[in-house]
């Protein structure tokens, strides 16, 4: 978009209530260079008049760090899920339309519930249990080879953006998405989160687990941190697997 074009023109979809019904209002707000769809949002909130001159009450959003380290501005911009702050108005097509995203239920205008994500990693147990652990001394060190790589997976921030673009999950589907799926990954990988490796794998393979990815590569494609979701899916469907033949000898 040229910079001399004055305005940027913004289709939002509102909902007042978690049950509401939703509707769409129109704004436009001064244009000026670098802007991005949270710069826009919070236009909007110092001055909440719509394109026809109605005045309403403020979008309501959720934003945290502003620089793609939190995961919470995470929305479908254009009809694609990412995160608003690192989405550049220059470089969106306009009107700009901007929606919830509809795999969670909405709070309020563009805010959701992501309250899935973390029962999901809970079902998961994804973290490290050290209580009990002070008197045995420092764990083991991670390979510098495991460590780089685990770093890429730790990197995601339960933004939601991976589960928004997966056909698997929706309001019909328990699937916990690819998300859980890789954080079970990282923590069953280090060395001391090893110990509960076989809770993880139960966890995977309950309903809604691992079986119920259709391996579409939409998660991959969408992350905005580039985790490979889908090589953590891969290694987890081995070990699921592998698990699932011992426990049959076992039994």
């Amino acid at each position: 978009m040229a910079e001399q074009q004055k305005t940027v023109h913004l289709i939002i979809t509102r909902q007042d209530s978690p049950d509401g019904t939703p509707y769409k209002q129109e704004f436009k707000i001064p244009y000026r260079p670098n802007l991005n769809i949270i710069g826009c949002l919070m236009e909007i909130q110092r001055n909440p008049v719509t394109a026809d001159g109605k005045r309403v009450a403020p979008i309501v959003w959720e934003m945290n760090c502003l620089e793609e380290v939190c995961g919470a501005c995470s929305m479908v911009i254009n009809g694609k899920p990412r995160q608003s702050c690192t989405a550049l108005v220059d470089k969106l097509e306009q009107p700009i339309r901007l929606e919830p995203m509809n795999t969670f239920p909405v709070q309020r205008d563009l805010a959701v519930d992501r309250s899935r994500m973390f029962d999901a990693l809970k079902r998961v147990k994804a973290w490290i249990p050290i209580d009990g652990t002070h008197d045995l001394g420092p764990g083991p060190r991670m390979p510098e080879v495991d460590r780089q790589w685990a770093y890429e997976l730790s990197r995601c921030m339960t933004c939601g953006v991976c589960l928004e673009a997966c056909p698997n999950v929706n309001d019909k589907s328990p699937f916990i998405g690819a998300f859980a799926i890789s954080q079970a990954r990282l923590f069953n990988e280090h060395p001391t989160g090893k110990m509960n490796a076989e809770e993880r794998l139960e966890g995977l393979m309950g309903e809604g687990g691992i079986t119920d990815c259709g391996n579409s590569q939409n998660c991959v494609q969408s992350c905005p941190k580039g985790i490979p979701l889908t090589t953590s899916i891969a290694a987890m469907n081995r070990a699921t697997t592998v698990y699932a033949i011992k426990n049959f000898f076992r039994s």
